[in-house]
């Protein structure tokens, strides 16, 4: 999980190379991995009920063929932020994993919100 201080790091990053207001929403991606897609399948109709929109649940092509196989969740949400909002609700995504069983919440990204 990123920590406190990686999430300072990501805003000041974003501050100085994107081109985004940051008082302005911006789009927020969340992942989640596990080995089989139907944990993912029940997790993303649980995040559409809190607001987020599943994108994409996909097999990623694994650099090592004999790794296990693995599905990825893609939930994103249109949100500000700032570091002690996402540093929670990173901390809330961890938890809502462990509860649904997931094998991970494995992390963020973020973008501008396209235009309608």
């Amino acid at each position: 999980m990123m920590t406190k201080e990686d999430v300072t790091e990501l805003f000041a990053n974003i501050a100085e190379n994107a081109p985004w207001d940051l008082s302005q929403p911006l789009l927020w991606g969340y992942y989640f991995t596990n080995p089989t897609s139907e944990p993912l399948e029940q997790a993303a109709t649980l995040l559409a009920l809190q607001g987020y929109r599943p994108v994409e649940l996909y097999q990623p092509e694994l650099d090592d063929p004999a790794a296990p196989p693995v599905w990825v969740l893609h939930v994103e949400k249109a949100e500000v932020h700032g570091v002690d909002s996402l540093h929670a609700r990173n901390g809330e995504l961890m938890v809502f994993a462990q509860e649904n069983q997931l094998a991970s919440y494995d992390g963020m990204d973020v973008g501008p919100v396209a235009a309608p």
